[in-house]
């Protein structure tokens, strides 16, 4: 892993070629909380904060022609937090698809969710649902956010519905292979990430698209995700452009 501390060089839709450009960018958003902390702020402060830094993100992503962009936005673990920072969570990402489904449908941005969404509030899930198919035939910046995602539990999934197939004898268990594998992941029909950035300095993928980035690149980058700017993705884009992807070869 590389640590990127403040960015020293970037890189632009106009000076890039497409295979310096990852066709997919996945995020560990991380470092809301102690981002507040360190500013005697409360902790939702830092959730705020954080949501300015999706739109860098996504408006990165728009200028260098990168197609999509998967942001970890809840995990599983997450719900053993406290229940008042759970609601507090949730009122802030409906606030978010309210506020930003419009922008997104203007700016011909798709969203898209993966995980165990049936864990979500209602009001949540609905919310959710109506960004979803409010800009499902856009075609610009695919937005994918990981809610109430955990990596095992995905590849637990998949591997349970396989073999619900081969115990009804509808599927010979000697076919499956790494391909028919991923099309039971809930990412199925998505490019699996070139490019994996973790913010805050966490040296971990904490459960995070354990299967799809197996041969991401990685990049760490030292400042929490309040801080995080689009000159931070434009630095880690140049990065993965200096790097040789051998993929096992020589």
């Amino acid at each position: 892993m590389t640590a990127v501390s403040t960015p020293s060089a970037s890189i632009s839709a106009h000076s890039a070629t497409p295979a310096d450009v990852p066709q997919h960018l996945a995020i560990i958003m991380d470092g809301n909380g102690r981002w507040a902390r360190e500013r005697g702020m409360p902790r939702a402060e830092g959730h705020r904060a954080g949501a300015e830094s999706v739109r860098e993100a996504t408006e990165a992503c728009k200028e260098l022609g990168i197609r999509f962009l998967t942001l970890y936005a809840f995990s599983s673990e997450n719900w053993k937090r406290p229940q008042a920072e759970i609601s507090m969570l949730m009122t802030l990402l409906e606030r978010f698809l309210r506020e930003k489904s419009k922008e997104m449908q203007h700016q011909n941005m798709r969203l898209q969710a993966i995980g165990q969404l049936d864990q979500l509030p209602p009001q949540t899930r609905s919310r959710l649902e109506e960004a979803i198919n409010l800009t499902r035939a856009n075609t610009g910046v695919t937005l994918i956010l990981a809610l109430s995602y955990g990596g095992r539990e995905e590849i637990v999934e998949a591997a349970r519905s396989l073999a619900r197939d081969a115990r009804a004898g509808t599927l010979d268990p000697e076919a499956i292979d790494a391909d028919m594998f991923a099309s039971r992941l809930y990412t199925a029909g998505i490019p699996d990430p070139d490019l994996l950035i973790r913010t805050s300095g966490e040296m971990r993928l904490s459960n995070f698209l354990l299967w799809q980035v197996s041969y991401a690149e990685i990049i760490v980058v030292r400042k929490f995700w309040p801080d995080f700017t689009k000159a931070d993705v434009h630095e880690a884009v140049a990065e993965f452009s200096r790097r040789h992807r051998r993929f096992g070869a020589l």
